[in-house]
């Protein structure tokens, strides 16, 4: 029994050929195969917190890998978890919660919320793939982002955000200003491995 260091799960945990199989208390009757990762938590292994919003990049975060984490790379930013709006999370606090984890998480999220985590990632655009078309496709100057919110690990909302790349201009962006925030900050980081 080992307890998981975001959380506080209690779980077995059996390696199995680079892969590690692991019973949670709650899902004790059907085990699931999981890759483990640095600051796993259960399936959760790329997901912002919803309450964080994303001001700058952390340059010297102590991951091993920034290009995986769910904005593209580290952030620093506030909390915006009502009773702790504006607060400046701890560098440890935004390297384990803010930037990877989920709300479930984090002593700061209210226990009745709409979303625990927000998943991000980009639809290329028509034609991607074959630059000759793509130069003639108008389809390609948009990029769509699509995001998914979740609550106990099931999607609760999701919805597409659209960029024109020509006019560097969101056509419809999200209602919510962290979500959008999120989108942007993931949209930046995309577009900088893309160049």
């Amino acid at each position: 029994m080992v307890p998981c260091v975001l959380c506080g799960d209690v779980r077995n945990e059996t390696t199995t050929k680079g892969s590690t199989l692991i019973a949670t208390k709650e899902k004790a009757r059907s085990l699931r195969l999981q890759w483990r990762f640095p600051n796993s938590c259960r399936e959760e292994t790329s997901l912002a917190c919803p309450y964080f919003m994303p001001v700058e990049k952390i340059e010297n975060g102590n991951w091993p890998h920034p290009a995986r984490l769910p904005l593209g790379c580290g952030w620093n930013g506030h909390c915006t978890a009502p009773g702790h709006e504006q607060q400046t999370p701890g560098q440890d606090i935004l390297e384990a919660f803010c930037n990877l984890g989920c709300a479930s998480s984090c002593g700061w999220a209210p226990t009745q919320r709409q979303w625990d985590a927000i998943r991000l990632a980009v639809t290329a655009p028509a034609g991607g793939r074959d630059k000759a078309k793509a130069a003639n496709d108008t389809q390609a100057r948009v990029l769509r982002l699509h995001y998914v919110c979740e609550r106990n690990h099931r999607p609760v909302h999701r919805g597409e955000l659209i960029f024109d790349l020509v006019q560097a201009l969101w056509l419809n962006p999200h209602e919510d200003a962290r979500i959008q925030k999120m989108a942007e900050c993931f949209l930046e980081s995309y577009l900088k491995k893309k160049a």
